[in-house]
C-alpha cells in the first residue's frame, strides 16, 4: 500500500508543480505585455517555456519573477522582460537560422527554437553547455544545436545566419559577427564597459555598412573571449 500512497503524492505534488507554473506564468505574460511586449509569438513562445526548469530548485519560488536569477558558472538568466524584448527586436520569421551567443541557461535558446526553423548556440562554460543540452532534451527540441566555445568567433561553417543574439555585453559592436550576419539581418547585442551601464543596440546589415539603433540601457554580464578552463 505504501508504495501507491507514495505514487499518488508524488503525482499530486507534480499536478500542483503544473497547477503553479500555469498560474504563475499567466501572471508573467500579463507583466510582460505591461511592459509593452506586444508580439503575440514571443508571448506564445514564452509561455510555452517552464523557467522553473532553467534555474535551480532553490530559486524556483522566484523562477517566475520578472528579474534575472543567478545560474552556475556565475552566470545569470536575464529577466523575462528581458528576454522578450530581445527577442522581439530581432524580428524572427519560421524559416530563419539563428546564431545566440552565449547559452547560459539556455531559456532564450528555447524560446527561439519555438519561433524559427534552427537556433545554433555558442557557451564558454562546458558545465552550462551540459546543463543546457539536458534541459532541451528535457523539452524536446531539437531544433537547437550546442557548442563549447568562443562566442566572440561566431560560427563560421553555419554563417551567414539571419539573425545574430548576444547574451553578453561586447565592449563595441562585434564586427566579427556582423560579418556572419546575411544582408540584410539583424543582431541585437549590448555593447558598453564592464560594470557600467550599458546599451541594448540593434545593428543591420545593409551592404558593406551596417545601420545601429539603441533600444534601451541594460547590464550583461561581459562577452569573455575564449572558453573557460575550469566548469
Amino acid at each position: 500500500m505504501g508504495g501507491h500512497e507514495d505514487d499518488d503524492r508524488r503525482e499530486t505534488l507534480a499536478e500542483a508543480a503544473r497547477r503553479e507554473d500555469r498560474v504563475a506564468t499567466a501572471e508573467l505574460i500579463l507583466t510582460l505585455r505591461r511592459r509593452g511586449i506586444r508580439d503575440n509569438r514571443v508571448l506564445s513562445a514564452i509561455e510555452q517555456v517552464p523557467r522553473r526548469l532553467f534555474v535551480e530548485a532553490s530559486l524556483h519560488g522566484a523562477a517566475y519573477d520578472d528579474r534575472p536569477l543567478p545560474i552556475e558558472c556565475g552566470q545569470t538568466i536575464s529577466a523575462p522582460s528581458m528576454v522578450a524584448l530581445m527577442t522581439e527586436a530581432l524580428e524572427v520569421r519560421p524559416e530563419h537560422v539563428v546564431l545566440e551567443v552565449g547559452t547560459g541557461s539556455g531559456f532564450q535558446a528555447a524560446v527561439l527554437s519555438l519561433l524559427v526553423r534552427e537556433v545554433y548556440t555558442i557557451e564558454r562554460y562546458r558545465g552550462l553547455v551540459t546543463l543546457a543540452e539536458e534541459r532541451f532534451a528535457a523539452l524536446k527540441r531539437s531544433n537547437i544545436t550546442t557548442r563549447l566555445g568562443d562566442g566572440a568567433e561566431g560560427w563560421p561553417e553555419k554563417a551567414p545566419f539571419d539573425r545574430i543574439i548576444v547574451t553578453a555585453a561586447a565592449p563595441d559592436v562585434p564586427l566579427g559577427l556582423v560579418a556572419q550576419l546575411k544582408l540584410g539581418g539583424i543582431m541585437i547585442v549590448p555593447v558598453g564597459p564592464e560594470g557600467a551601464t550599458q546599451s541594448l543596440v540593434k545593428v543591420v546589415r545593409v551592404g558593406d555598412k551596417v545601420e545601429t539603433m539603441a533600444l534601451c540601457d541594460v547590464r550583461f554580464v561581459p562577452l569573455v573571449p575564449g572558453v573557460a578552463s575550469r566548469l
